[in-house]
This record gives C-alpha cells, sequence and structure tokens, in this order.
C-alpha cells in the first residue's frame, strides 16, 4: 500500500462516501460476508431502508444528523451484549476507564477531535449512512476485543507522539489491517508457510480440498479465511481479481473447524486481540509484516478460481518479496 493510499485510508472516517453507498448491490451471501456477527440483522435492516427510499438510490447523505446505519448498529450490538451478558468496551490507555461501545452520528465527533481518540475517551463510534461505515460497524460486532485493541494501540501512539509527529510505522500498519486486512486461520502449518513464502500452488491450489467452504462448512477442514478489512469488504461490492488483502496467520487446532460460526468468531477474536498485540509490539513492525493475499484466490470464494489456470496470472499472484 502506497504512502497515497496510506494518507486515504487513514482519512476515510472524516470523508464522505456518497458515490459508493449503493447498499441494494450488497450480497449478503458473499461466502466473504457470512461472518459478520448478526449479518441477517444487517441484512434486514439495510434493504428495509432500500425499500422505504423513494427515489430507489443511495440512502448516502452529507448530513451529518443522519443515524440510519447507527441505529441499525446498535440494535444488533444490544443483542450481542444481551447474548454475552456483557457489555463490547473500549480498552483504555492508561489513567482512562473502559468505555461500552455505542454507535452514533457523525455530528458526535467534536470539532477538531480525532476519530480513534474519541472513540478511545468515549467509547462511541461516529458512524455515517455509507457503506464503508456499515462494514466498519460490522467488524466492531464480529471482532469487537480487537478493534478495542487496535484502538488503544493508536491512543497509545498518539499518546507518546502526538499526533503532529505523523502516523508512523505502529499506526500505519494499524490503518492498513484495519483497513484492508484478513485472517488465514489454519489447522496446517504448511498453509500459513507458503502464503508468507508467496507459494500460491503449496497454499491455495494443492491443499485445495483441505479449504473449508463458508457456504457448506465442512468440520474437517484445515485453513479458512475472514476478512477484518471494512474498506476490502466495500470493494468487494464489485469483486476485482487484483483486490489483494494484507493477512495475518492465526494457527489452531483441527477442532476450529468443527465449532458453530458463532463460537469460531468469539474465539478468533480473543486470539486476533493477542496476536495484534504481539505485532504492534514487535520490533520494526511495519505494514510489510503483513502477508499480501489474493482475495478472490481463496478456494471456495469465487467460483473461477476452481480452474487452476486462474493461478496463473502472475500480475495478480506475484513470486513477492520473501524468499
Amino acid at each position: 500500500m502506497t504512502s497515497k493510499n496510506l494518507e486515504m485510508a487513514a482519512n476515510s472516517e472524516k470523508a464522505v462516501f456518497i458515490n459508493q453507498a449503493n447498499f441494494a448491490k450488497i450480497d449478503w451471501q458473499a461466502p466473504w460476508l457470512l461472518h459478520l456477527a448478526h449479518g441477517e440483522m444487517l441484512e434486514n435492516g439495510v434493504n428495509a431502508m432500500v425499500a422505504n427510499n423513494s427515489k430507489n438510490s443511495s440512502i448516502a447523505s452529507p448530513n451529518f444528523d443522519s443515524t440510519k446505519i447507527a441505529e441499525l448498529l446498535n440494535q444488533a450490538l444490544a443483542k450481542i451484549n444481551a447474548e454475552k451478558g456483557n457489555a463490547a468496551t473500549t480498552f483504555p490507555t492508561a489513567g482512562m476507564t473502559a468505555k461500552p461501545l455505542q454507535f452514533v452520528s457523525q455530528k458526535a465527533l467534536p470539532e477538531g477531535e480525532g476519530y480513534e481518540a474519541f472513540i478511545g475517551k468515549s467509547g462511541q463510534i461516529p458512524t455515517r449512512d455509507n457503506l464503508h461505515d456499515l462494514f466498519n460497524g460490522s467488524i466492531w460486532l464480529t471482532f469487537p476485543k480487537t478493534k478495542a485493541r487496535l484502538n488503544f494501540h493508536h491512543m497509545q501512539q498518539i499518546r507518546q507522539f502526538g499526533e503532529a509527529q505523523g502516523r508512523g510505522r505502529v499506526r500505519d500498519t494499524i490503518t492498513v489491517f484495519d483497513e484492508n486486512g484478513a485472517i488465514l486461520v489454519t489447522a496446517n502449518p504448511d498453509i500459513g508457510n507458503a502464503l508468507k513464502a508467496f507459494d500460491w500452488q503449496d497454499c491455495l491450489v494443492n491443499p485445495r480440498a483441505d479449504w473449508d467452504n463458508p457456504t457448506a462448512p465442512n468440520a474437517t477442514a484445515k485453513a479458512g479465511v475472514y476478512i477484518f478489512g471494512h474498506a476490502l469488504l466495500e470493494q468487494l461490492i464489485t469483486p476485482r481479481k487484483p483486490l489483494c488483502a494484507h493477512s495475518l496467520i492465526i494457527h489452531v487446532e483441527p477442532s476450529f473447524f468443527a465449532k458453530s460460526m458463532r463460537e469460531k468468531m468469539a474465539y478468533l477474536d480473543d486470539v486476533l486481540a493477542k496476536a495484534v498485540d504481539d505485532l504492534l509490539t514487535g520490533e520494526n513492525v511495519t505494514p510489510k509484516q503483513l502477508s499480501p493475499l489474493p482475495i478472490l484466490g481463496v478456494p471456495n470464494f469465487w467460483e473461477e478460481n476452481e480452474d487452476k489456470e486462474f493461478y496463473n496470472d502472475s500480475f495478480v499472484f506475484r513470486s513477492g518479496r520473501r524468499k
């Protein structure tokens, strides 16, 4: 990801993505959306909003008073909190207390205050009526501990270096994963090692039978991918072969794949929160420590990748920087 793209991603919370907010295009049965917490509730809510739109067009608006998406996300959040018996909260820096999460209008963000700092202090997540913030909220619902931990590291960096010094390597890495991240979960270390080595054949082609199918889960699978980056989910509204995620690899026991999706995500949220801690507190952390993964090359994500020739596109499946 170039410095220009990083800057765009870092500022995405402040921009208004009116032209991208075509909610009617969301395919809620796409394999990369099936892990989202209470996806059916989100689907029904979004479809109702689209149906109620008299102009049958985008429901996005530059009016920051609008709270349609925030209200929908809060309904799902309340259901999740009730199921768990406790509220999802921030992970506070020193001198602060954990705050229950809540989605609010973008207008709640005070003039001149940073997006991450506001969340860390208040637990309130400024939300606009667009696809970008809908998917950002869906990831907060699915991985609340990991998202809170990323916010914690943003706050740590701001506290240590301030905003004026720029984002730095740690915050750049957070931003890339937060916007464009994916998680390769595998019970076969060879698959993860092959991804790190840009060995697409031994990662995605030869062990294809070991890959889980999100639309027909396989309890004996050895590998699966779950998208974390909300900007990546937004881009997948219009799938394109060159789309590439920046991934973390999580090793699990084979029993992981026999769990229900809800159990998988609860377990993964705990493990992933620890993994991002380890990543972001490591020496010389950079976005390059995240493994590139052409997302439509994931087995069972895209019908065209059933043909092995799909992977012979050297523009997409590159030899990479690691040897």
